[in-house]
Parts: C-alpha cells; sequence; structure tokens
C-alpha cells in the first residue's frame, strides 16, 4: 500500500507520524525498548499532544532479531498468530551508552542510535546489513483508520524473492504485492500462497509475524527500500541473518517450522481422473492399463472433484452412478502396488448429507447473526468447515478416517483461499486474520488426521492454499495453469519463489490444467515434471495419459520417470535434506551460488538438490539458454562435459534437457527404475564427475524412511581418488563419470563403459583406491 506521492509528499488522504529521534532507551536482561517520539522534543511542552512508537528487540535465537513495533496497543492480543516455534533466549549480549543501544544475537547486532536522527542499524560486526531509517518506521491515519509501517533498506544489486508462491518476475524489486490468498490462476498477480517472508541476496530475511492482509511496496514506493504496512497500530516482523541463503532458510524455517517428510512412493507419478472430464471405473481402469501395457510406470492414481456425486461436494461418500463398489475397486488397484488420492476441499454443499449436521452442530462458519454464511460461489450453498473448532476438526477428521480405512492413502486439499471476512469463528478468531490463516488449519486438520492414521512419515497431501508454515505439511502444487510454453514458464517462477518461501517440496500439472496442450509443450513438461519434487499428470476438462498426445510421448513420459525411479538415492536424500534443514529440494541458483552475481535473477532453471542442475526446455525447437556457474559441468545423460562461468545455447531432442551435475558430485543412483520405494543402498552406483585434487565428498542413502542406510565419502590426492564406504551392508559401485580408464584399483576391478570406468569393490570390502 502506497502512502507516498513521490519521495517527498504524503499522499493528501493520509495524516503521518514518523519517530524522529530516540527518546529514551529501556535495557532489560534480554531485550531492549526505544521510545520515538513523532516531533523532535526540545522542551517539556514538546511531550504532550503527540505520537509516541514503542519498539521493542528481542532474540528468540541466534542470529534473529524480534521488533516489535506499537502506536496504541490496549486490548486483547488478536487471533489467530503464527506458531513461533522459538529455541528459546539465545544468550543476547546488551550495550546502552551514551551514544547508542545495542542488542547482539550470536552475529547479529542491532543498533538504535541515541544520538541525532531515529536510525535502527542491522549489523554483522561492522557490516550494515540494513537500516530503518528517515521516516522508515511509521504510523498513518487514513480516512478508514490508521497503519503501521516499516521500511527496510536495500542496496546496489539488492533482490528481494520469496513471498510465497508468485508467478510474476522471480525477483520482487519493483512490485507491490499483498499477502492475501486468492484463487487467481498462475497467470496473474494473484497467490494461492502468501507467505510474509521475503529473503534478499545480501545474506538475511525478513518474516512479517501478521497473519493478515500485509502490504508489501518492493523497492516500488521507495526504490531504495521495502516497506511492509498493515492495518492497525501494533507491527511484529522478525530480521534472520544467515549469512549464507541456505542459513537463513533453516534459520526461518526453525521458527515457523520445518517440512515433514513425505512418504517415499509420494515421489512417483501421479496420473488422475482430470477435472470435468468423464469418468467411471471403466475409465480409471483403462488408463491403468494402458499405462501398463506400454511400461509406462505408476505409482499413485488420483479420483478428482466427481468422485462425489455433483452438487453435494463435499459429501465424501463415492458416486455409485459411477463407482458402485469402491472399497472392492480401491483394493483391486492397491492390488497392483498403486497409491490412492481423492479431492476434497473444506466447503459442505447445500445437498451435502453433512450440511444440516454440520449447521446444527455449529461446525459451519456463521454470520454475525447466528446464521450459517452461505454462498453459491462453486458450490450451491455451500458453508464452510470452521476448523478453528476442535470438534468440527474430529467431525471433519472422521469423515477422512474412514476413506483411509477404505483404502484412500492421500487428500488433495483444494481450494481454502477465498475465504469470507464477515463471518463469526468459534474460537473467536478476527475473521481478516483468519484468511490466509485458515488454509493453515486446514491443512493441518487432513496432515495430522493422515500421520495419526497411517503413522509419521506416511502422510502426503496434495494441497492448494497455504501462508506461514504450512510448509509442515506437504506437498504443495501450483495451482490452475494453461497448456503454454509461457505458463509452463511462470510455474517454475512460483515453485521457486514458494522454495524460497520455507517449502520444501512443490508440484505442478504437467502438461498444464486448462485447455489441452500440443504434443511439444506435453513432452516438455514431461521431462520438467519428473524432474520436479512431485509429479502429477492433470488437466481441467482433457485427459492427460501420454497416447492421447502421440507415441513419442509415451516414449519421453517413459524415459523421465524411469530416470527419476532410479535417481530416488539421490532425490530422496535431498528430501531429507530439506525435513532437516528447510532447504528445498528445488533451489533457485542464487541458494546453492551465493557468490555469483550471474545467478541473481535466473528464473528459468534451478537446482535439484545440491548437485544437479535442470535447465527445462520452453520452446518447440529445443533450444534453450542456460548459465553455468564455474567448473566443469557434466550432462547427466549424454556424459557430455561443458566448461562453466558462462551462458550456454544448445539444441535438445525430447528425450533429453540440460540435466548438468555439478563438479565434484557424488550421485547416488539406483538399480530400481520401477518404483520409487526400494531399499536405496542395495546396488546403488555412485556417479563421481569432475573431482578435483584436494577435493573430498560425502554422500549419505538414506532408508525409505529417511534414516541413514549407508555413507560413502570420496577424496581425490593428485592421481590418485580414495573412495571409503560406511555401513554398506548390500553391494554398492562406483562410476568415475568422464574417466575413460583407470592405471590400478585396489580394493576392487576396474571395468570401462560408456560413461566413464565403473568399480566393482570386493566382496564385504569398504574402500577402493584408484589410481587414475
Amino acid at each position: 500500500m502506497k502512502f507516498t506521492d513521490g519521495y517527498w509528499r504524503l499522499r493528501p488522504e493520509f495524516t503521518s507520524h514518523y519517530p524522529i529521534h530516540v527518546h529514551e532507551v529501556v535495557a532489560e536482561p534480554d531485550a531492549l525498548t526505544a521510545y520515538g517520539p513523532t516531533r523532535r522534543l526540545n522542551h517539556r511542552g514538546d511531550t504532550l499532544n503527540l505520537a509516541l512508537l514503542t519498539v521493542r528487540f528481542s532474540s528468540p535465537a541466534s542470529d534473529v532479531i524480534r521488533v516489535q513495533m506499537a502506536h496504541h496497543q490496549g486490548g486483547l492480543p488478536p487471533k489467530p498468530v503464527f506458531d513461533i516455534q522459538a529455541e528459546g533466549a539465545p544468550g543476547v549480549a546488551i550495550n546502552n551508552d551514551a551514544q547508542a543501544a545495542t542488542l547482539t544475537s550470536g552475529r547479529l547486532t542491532v543498533r538504535v542510535e541515541k544520538e541525532g536522527d531515529w536510525r535502527i542499524d542491522f549489523k554483522d560486526g561492522a557490516h550494515v546489513i540494513t537500516s530503518s531509517g528517515w521516516r522508515g518506521m511509521g504510523i498513518i491515519d487514513a480516512p478508514d483508520g490508521h497503519y503501521i509501517h516499516e521500511q527496510l533498506s536495500l542496496g546496489v544489486g539488492e533482490c528481494v524473492y520469496g513471498l510465497g508462491e508468485r508467478f510474476a518476475a522471480f525477483a520482487k524489486n519493483g512490485q507491490a504485492i499483498d499477502m492475501w490468498n486468492a484463487d487467481g490462476g498462475t497467470s496473474s498477480e494473484l497467490a494461492y500462497k502468501n507467505v510474509p517472508f521475503y529473503m534478499t541476496n545480501r545474506g538475511y530475511g525478513v518474516f512479517v509475524n501478521q497473519p493478515e492482509r500485509v502490504s508489501f511496496e518492493v523497492a516500488s514506493e521507495k526504490v531504495t527500500r521495502v516497506q511492509f504496512s498493515i492495518p492497525g497500530e501494533t507491527l511484529d516482523y522478525y530480521l534472520i541473518y544467515g549469512p549464507s541463503p541456505k542459513e537463513v532458510l533453516e534459520k526461518y524455517t526453525a521458527l515457523t517450522g520445518r517440512p515433514a517428510l513425505p512418504p517415499a512412493w509420494s515421489f512417483g507419478l501421479w496420473l488422475t481422473t482430470s477435472f470435468t472430464t468423464d469418468y467411471d471405473e471403466k475409465t480409471v481402469t483403462g488408463f491403468i492399463q494402458g499405462m501398463a501395457d506400454r511400461d509406462l510406470p505408476l505409482h499413485i492414481f488420483h479420483f478428482d472433484c466427481f468422485w462425489m456425486k455433483e452438487f453435494h461436494w463435499c459429501n465424501f461418500e463415492w458416486d455409485d452412478r459411477v463407482f458402485p463398489d469402491p472399497k472392492a475397486m480401491l483394493k483391486r488397484l492397491k492390488e497392483q502396488g498403486l497409491h490412492i488420492c481423492v479431492w476434497i476441499n473444506p466447503y459442505i454443499a447445500q445437498r451435502s448429507a453433512l450440511f444440516e449436521e454440520g449447521a446444527e452442530k455449529g461446525y459451519l462458519l456463521r454470520r454475525s447473526d447466528g446464521s450459517v454464511w452461505q454462498t453459491d460461489d462453486w458450490q450451491s450453498g455451500m458453508g464452510m468447515v470452521d476448523f478453528t473448532n476442535p470438534d468440527a476438526c474430529r467431525w471433519h477428521g472422521d469423515k477422512l478416517r474412514a476413506l483411509v480405512d477404505m483404502g484412500v492413502d492421500s487428500f488433495k486439499t483444494d481450494f481454502g483461499e477465498v475465504i469470507p471476512t464477515d463471518v463469526v469463528y468459534f474460537d473467536g478468531s478476527d475473521p481478516v486474520r483468519m484468511h490466509n490463516f485458515y488454509s493453515y488449519l486446514y491443512n493441518k486438520t487432513v496432515f495430522e488426521m493422515l500421520e495419526d492414521k497411517l503413522g509419521k512419515g506416511e502422510a502426503v497431501v496434495f494441497a492448494r492454499s497455504a501462508t506461514a508454515g504450512s510448509q509442515q505439511f506437504p506437498v504443495h502444487w501450483g495451482g490452475d495453469c494453461t497448456a503454454t510454453f509461457e505458463s509452463m514458464a511462470e510455474s517454475l517462477r512460483g515453485g521457486l519463489s514458494l522454495c524460497l518461501s520455507g517449502f520444501g517440496f512443490w508440484s505442478h500439472d504437467i502438461g498444464g490444467f486448462d485447455f489441452t496442450a500440443s504434443a511439444d509443450v506435453y513432452k516438455r513438461w514431461c521431462a520438467f515434471g519428473l524432474l520436479s519434487s512431485h509429479s502429477r499428470l492433470h488437466g481441467n476438462s482433457t485427459y492427460r495419459v501420454p497416447w492421447l498426445f502421440d507415441e513419442e510421448a509415451v516414449d519421453v513420459l517413459r524415459f523421465f520417470t524411469k530416470l527419476k525411479c532410479r535417481l530416488m538415492p539421490y532425490l530422496f536424500g535431498a528430501a531429507c535434506q530439506a525435513r532437516e534443514t528447510g532447504v528445498p529440494m528445488m533451489r533457485a541458483m542464487m541458494v546453492e551460488f551465493p557468490d555469483d552475481p550471474g545467478c541473481d535473477t535466473l528464473d528459468r532453471q534451478y537446482m535439484l538438490g545440491d548437485s544437479l542442475l535442470v535447465a527445462p526446455v520452453f520452446t518447440a525447437n529445443g533450444a534453450v539458454d542456460y548459465y553455468l556457474p564455474e567448473g566443469r559441468w557434466t550432462n547427466f545423460m549424454s556424459g557430455r562435459a561443458v566448461e562453466g562461468g558462462r551462458w550456454v545455447h544448445e539444441e535438445h531432442d525430447f528425450m533429453s534437457l540440460p540435466l548438468m551435475a555439478r563438479p565434484n558430485a557424488v550421485i547416488a543412483v539406483g538399480e530400481n527404475e520401477q518404483q520409487p520405494d526400494y531399499n536405496y543402498s542395495d546396488g546403488v552406483t555412485f556417479h563421481v564427475f569432475e573431482l578435483q585434487d584436494g577435493a573430498t565428498t560425502s554422500v549419505q542413502v538414506p532408508t525409505v524412511k529417511g534414516e541413514a542406510a549407508m555413507t560413502i565419502k570420496v577424496s581425490r590426492t593428485g592421481e590418485n581418488i580414495h573412495i571409503q564406504a560406511q555401513a554398506a551392508s548390500k553391494p554398492w559401485y562406483v562410476l568415475l563419470r568422464g574417466i575413460d580408464a583407470v592405471q590400478s584399483v585396489e580394493g576392487g576391478a576396474a571395468q570401462s563403459e560408456t560413461l566413464g570406468t565403473l568399480l566393482t569393490p570386493k566382496k564385504d570390502a569398504d574402500s577402493l583406491i584408484a589410481h587414475l
């Protein structure tokens, strides 16, 4: 929200109050509070009839400083609030002298100037990270009430990222962004997942601890500042110092919650009925048999909305006109090794058998007069489940438990964005603050029911709406995209932004949701989709099975599905990293290469884990331009080596794309190309790429439960490559990529292969030395 008309003037409808200087700083054992009068105090009379801003600084964790701003702060604390998982007092250092007051937590210091004009600096030693200076903090009187804002400085070349899943430019500089969940598709400025957290390429992030509509002006109202504002008279935010992007994400997710680890099977290929298509049990079994007949590995089948009868969403009952015996059907599907997902939303249509019960027992949102809030937007006469009511959560969960008992493994938790504000919640929550937060409670309720029913590590949803903290309940997908290259690219921008907002896992509709893709778009999207954390074929009014596009599409889907299955030891290791550290599987290039300014704005490529670069092809002719950081990179599939530190132009057929292994990478590749969940350490081959003299790389192979199965350490000294394995109870191998032959091997044997030299250790050996 903009308050000024240019740099100097305030817009005529507003009156501003800015702290001018520090009047007093009060030091506590673990906090500082600064008082800023909004005019200069020259004598006692100046202390009357003015606004006074109170700013409290504290630290919930090392390298994190909380800033709480208040003008008038009377009344009860509002609900809901984000669940902040603070570590406890980190042992801050406080200094308060005549010149300045400082609070230091880890490497991060906040400095409040006590001489001269109001100024707050956030510093690492002598280095200023960002500042709140002249007219940075402010109180605004407006015709519709009061607003409060903060403005933090941006340096030369500083880029801003995150703020949820946003589909416009990847670097948010120049954008005005409101945190307000909406059903706007992937081709607009609206977002399904608004997260009031941003980070920059200068080593810090900012989490605005306000669940309501936060308005961000990102180098827009003031081109050298990020402003965030809310209606009201208190504002709460955290400044999080890395200094690396990975450390920023690790510390942010320590506050708001780490992603859970999805089950290994969920990383396989999902196929759906699509949305408005005609389908019944025969259609479903036909698709599944068609996949099997064509040797297309399939792991999850999803039933979209019309598994329930029209006008009855949600009653959680199968439409017996098309699915006469769902329990038997699911049993047959599961006997084929499939997992099952069904669509739900948090709304109860008036014709649903559950509507009357929900209304009578107070499980649906109400208006101020006590009547049930209803709308015809989406489902006729529908109400919305009140997830602030524990009894409503149990009621809703019981309906889902019955489906799990029938054989359902997962739920697509669709919708949850367009939540009304003219309602009354069971627990008295502020409906404006609940608008975004509703998505958190909705998905939390479903996810925790799955965990309770199936066990930790077995829960997964396919969610569209989210806010801060929702990363704890994966997976999230990008919503309604169109079947074009442009929408494929905007989807990637949205995913990279979401993954820079604390989310570890992300997916999208392969082939596009709306309209029907041309064969070239479908095939390129298959490669992109299978090199994402989660991979789902889904559409609106047409099916997404590959043989409806062309026969080559079958081959492309088969190739990349099998590739993903073989990469699962590496990919699931990256998933475990996301659970443990909050660093996402799909990473913007600046996350892995923060010191390379060429990576700052890249949004058509990404790192999948820490060792593989993916550059999807967004053209019909196969042309692609991508950027490689310094070093000698290797195309994982072809073995072609490419020198980095530059842009590369290539052309790829549909069975290929730039999938580039980083120099010094060790990538664990499994033997199973049919399933995503198997014993990753049995027969694993460690692909070693361009190992430099003096380099050492360690890799851990997980079990399907996310525990350590084995570890390998590879190092090079001169012409010798040393390999040490730990806890290896199954056969394992090493492939030295790009090395045609070796002189000799201690502890094993060598064999030349197309892509390099394969090393096979002797039985029960746990070490090898290859002499080049």
